[in-house]
């Protein structure tokens, strides 16, 4: 059942045109949360992504128009076209764009409003993904695990106390009088 909510919040959250989480962070949520298996949270969550990046491209092309510029438009067209062009170049540039941190909202725009298949730019998303995501979730995994650990261990609270006393001495000890008067006051307005 988690699985299907994975598959369904990657597909929610590449079908944002704008800005949203990558699909990897609710992947990695969802991971630590109900404790799933890695590797089926990343199948469903490429999966979901997937298609939500088809989905995107079939609806993008109607919100193109009524939002974006013709100059524009006309640049993302030209963009695109360069995509329909050869299909192996168009391949490993998508699966190498695909890899980087970037978000692929601008690629499937210009795509999209270009009428690039879907065939000519799913199959390398969908390889990029599952290589790029396979990294973020497993690191991510690994990063909240140890976060966990030890934050709430003794020495991470320790350090923790340590850390807002130091930051509450400085920002409520008179130090003008300590230092010039040797006179310890606390002041704890200090906010506007």
């Amino acid at each position: 059942m988690w699985y299907i909510a994975v598959l369904l919040s990657a597909l929610a959250v590449d079908l944002i045109p704008i800005v949203a989480p990558p699909a990897w962070m609710v992947m990695v949520t969802f991971m630590v949360r109900f404790q799933l298996n890695p590797w089926a949270v990343l199948a469903a969550g490429v999966v979901g992504s997937t298609a939500g990046r088809y989905l995107f491209s079939l609806y993008v092309p109607h919100v193109a128009d009524r939002l974006i510029k013709r100059h524009k438009k006309e640049d993302l067209e030209f963009l695109g076209s360069k995509l329909k062009r050869c299909t192996w170049q168009s391949w490993l540039f998508v699966f190498l764009y695909t890899l980087t941190p970037l978000s692929t909202s601008a690629l499937f725009t210009a795509a999209a409003t270009a009428n690039v298949g879907a065939r000519q730019i799913l199959p390398p998303f969908f390889a990029g993904k599952l290589l790029s995501d396979a990294v973020m979730i497993f690191a991510g995994g690994y990063a909240v695990q140890r976060l966990m650990e030890e934050t709430f261990s003794p020495k991470g609270v320790l350090i923790m106390s340590t850390g807002l006393a130091i930051v509450a001495a400085m920002l409520f000890i008179n130090w003008r009088s300590l230092l010039q008067q040797r006179k310890f006051s606390l002041n704890f307005r200090i906010w506007k």
